[in-house]
C-alpha cells in the first residue's frame, strides 16, 4: 500500500511541472463589418495651429479609427488579460525590451496606441523642435505631467515606471497642444497586445487552458469584455473578431 501511495504521488510530481511548460502563442485579428468610413483630416498642412511650422508641416490625418481599407483590420485596438494568470512563462516575466519608447513627432503621439506590460519602463522623448508636456491620467497609478524638451533623443528622456496594472487603457495627452491625444494599457503581467494597422495581433506564450480577455478601443470603450479564448499547446490561430462599424461611430 505504501509503495502505491509513493508510486502515486511521484506521478503527480512529474506530471505537475509538465502541465504547467505547456503554453500557447495566439494570434487574432479585429475587422470592422459595414461600410468603411474615409479617414478624417486632423489638420491640412499649414493650418493656423499653435507651433505651425511644426505642427502643420503636412496634411495630419485622426488618429482615434484607423481601418486598414483592403483587410478592414481596426488599428489601435487593446487585447489583454484582466489579471494574471497563475502561471507565467518563465521567458515572458523579464518582458523585452525593457524600456519601450514613446515620441513626439509633428506634434502627435507615437505611438498612438501601445501595451506596458509588467516590468517595462516607458521612457517619453521627442522628436519635434518645439516642447510637449506629457500628461497621463490613470486610475490605479500616480499620474504624471511632465515637460519634454524639444529634441529630446532616446537615453534621455523622461522615465516612466508603472508598478500597479490598470482595468482600463489610461488616456494620455499634450497640454500645449490640444488634438494630441493616445493611450496606454498597463498590465502588470506579459499578456496584452494591441493591434497593428491591418488588426493583427499576436500574444505569445500564454499558459494553457481557457482564459478571457478584454477588448478596448477608444471610439467605443469594451468591444469585448469577456473574449473567451482556448489555449492550446503550439499555435493557436482566432477567428477574426468582428465588430460593427456603427459601434465605432464617434459619441
Amino acid at each position: 500500500m505504501k509503495k502505491m501511495l509513493l508510486s502515486a504521488a511521484l506521478s503527480m510530481c512529474c506530471l505537475a511541472p509538465a502541465m504547467a511548460e505547456d503554453w500557447g502563442t495566439v494570434t487574432g485579428q479585429i475587422v470592422v463589418t459595414g461600410t468603411i468610413p474615409e479617414p478624417v483630416m486632423l489638420h491640412k498642412k499649414d493650418a493656423d495651429i499653435k507651433d505651425k511650422a511644426v505642427c502643420a508641416a503636412i496634411d495630419t490625418l485622426a488618429e482615434d479609427l484607423v481601418i486598414d481599407k483592403e483587410s478592414k483590420g481596426l488599428a489601435n485596438v487593446f487585447i489583454y488579460l484582466a489579471k494574471a494568470p497563475k502561471n507565467v512563462h518563465p521567458d515572458a516575466k523579464k518582458p523585452e525590451p525593457a524600456t519601450v519608447i514613446f515620441d513626439q513627432k509633428g506634434c502627435m503621439f507615437l505611438p498612438h496606441a501601445m501595451v506596458v506590460l509588467g516590468g517595462q519602463t516607458v521612457e517619453v522623448v521627442s522628436s519635434d523642435a518645439v516642447a510637449h508636456n506629457t500628461h497621463t491620467y490613470p486610475l490605479k497609478n500616480q499620474p504624471i505631467n511632465v515637460l519634454i524638451a524639444p529634441n529630446t533623443v532616446v537615453g534621455k528622456g523622461e522615465k516612466v515606471n508603472y508598478k500597479t496594472g490598470e482595468s482600463l487603457p489610461i488616456k494620455v495627452t499634450c497640454d500645449f497642444h490640444p488634438w494630441m491625444a493616445a493611450y496606454w494599457m498597463v498590465v502588470d503581467h506579459p499578456y496584452g497586445a494591441v493591434t497593428d494597422k491591418e488588426g493583427k495581433f499576436t500574444i505569445p506564450n500564454l499558459p494553457v487552458g481557457e482564459h478571457e480577455f478584454r477588448v478596448w478601443h477608444e471610439r467605443s470603450g469594451y468591444l469585448d469584455r469577456k473574449y473567451a479564448v482556448k489555449v492550446t499547446k503550439g499555435d493557436v490561430a482566432l477567428k477574426p473578431l468582428e465588430v460593427s462599424v456603427d459601434k465605432l461611430k464617434a459619441k
